[in-house]
């Protein structure tokens, strides 16, 4: 029986990936230990156990990013940390540490070196975080979801996604995704979505421009995000929901996307092989632009940058290349050639060569 530690959390960008490898462990060899770590304020605390599995906490203690109290405070507070993870490793006979960055992360990374474990990084954006920068320089082994992540050692794996896209056949399901969202599966469709709060950019540009989609000859699914007070114009053909709980059948009836580019949903949208046009989050260190140059790069999709995505370029850049079904359809299989379901699979089988070496 092999004892597995997986720790990260904070964001969704961090606990979706490590849910996935849980799962994937324990669908395997059930009589394993998943045990996860993660801290008290991160969407870990909520997530994990609602997925089934043992949480264990860390104190959460941010790198310090200049001179003042807390910067003082974090040596002692590290060391802490630190000797809580070791004392888990001990504890429970922990085998390796499987790590996806945030603050539980980096104490993990040490406190695994320390008690002479092997320890694995996973890096889901492709510009990584500070605590899997630091931790990659001495882990047994270093996967990234994204080609060129700068990562010392690194290998691509791709992302670990959940089991609603990788199992996902959008063919298959098309037709029954049409009557979840009163839609025609003979006709185009657009899918548009900026993440459980919703992209106010996105919102405005076809809140005032959905009906040059339509005229288009296309339909439109708009996933506005649960703080939006868009208004549904009631236009035929033009789904307006705060919030779908069925994201599986919105990209069955997608032909094309436009949202956000957050790692998980470039990884997503690249594996099921659907042109994208990402419009990357302005705010942050530019992770977003990153996450989809490698799209971009190989004709997958394209980028409208956020202060530029207004109605004007719904009409004038989107609606061209929504006629242009020969473009679209060479961004479709470019997407298939970059895209990956096996991330979860990969990571494990990295995992494993690790406890063999």
């Amino acid at each position: 029986m092999t004892r597995f530690l997986l720790a990260g959390g904070g964001t969704a960008g961090h606990v979706n990936p490590l849910l996935a490898v849980a799962d994937g462990l324990r669908a395997r060899a059930p009589e394993d230990t998943v045990l996860v770590l993660g801290t008290k304020e991160g969407l870990e605390a909520r997530l994990v156990p609602e997925r089934g599995y043992e949480l264990t906490f860390v104190d959460k203690v941010p790198f310090p990013r200049r001179p003042n109290g807390a910067a003082a405070a974090f040596p002692a507070r590290f060391l802490r940390a630190v000797a809580q993870v070791r004392a888990i490793i001990r504890a429970r006979g922990i085998d390796v540490v499987i790590g996806f960055g945030g603050y539980a992360a980096a104490p993990a990374y040490i406190a695994a070196r320390r008690e002479r474990i092997p320890y694995v990084v996973h890096e889901a954006n492709a510009k990584p975080g500070l605590a899997n920068v630091l931790g990659a320089r001495r882990a047994a082994g270093v996967g990234t979801a994204f080609d060129g992540t700068p990562l010392r050692g690194a290998t691509v794996v791709g992302m670990p996604l959940r089991r609603e896209v990788v199992d996902l056949d959008r063919a298959a399901m098309r037709e029954r995704a049409a009557e979840f969202f009163g839609l025609d599966p003979s006709r185009p469709t657009l899918l548009v979505f900026g993440g459980s709060l919703g992209a106010l950019r996105l919102n405005e540009a076809f809140g005032a421009a959905a009906d040059t989609i339509l005229a288009a000859g296309w339909q439109l699914v708009h996933v506005t995000g649960e703080r939006s007070d868009l208004v549904d114009p009631g236009l035929p053909g033009y789904v307006v929901r705060r919030y779908v709980d069925r994201m599986d059948l919105a990209f069955a009836i997608a032909d094309v996307i436009v949202s956000r580019a957050g790692a998980a949903t470039v990884s997503e949208i690249s594996a099921l092989g659907i042109p994208a046009v990402y419009v990357p989050y302005a705010v942050g260190n530019g992770e977003q632009r990153h996450n989809a140059a490698g799209a971009v790069a190989a004709g997958a999709a394209i980028i409208i940058e956020d202060a530029e995505f207004t109605p004007q370029a719904v009409r004038e850049t989107l609606v061209p290349l929504l006629a242009d079904r020969a473009r679209i359809g060479a961004m479709a299989a470019a997407a298939a050639s970059i895209g990956t379901r096996t991330g979860t699979e990969n990571v494990i089988a990295m995992v494993d060569g690790v406890l063999r070496a």
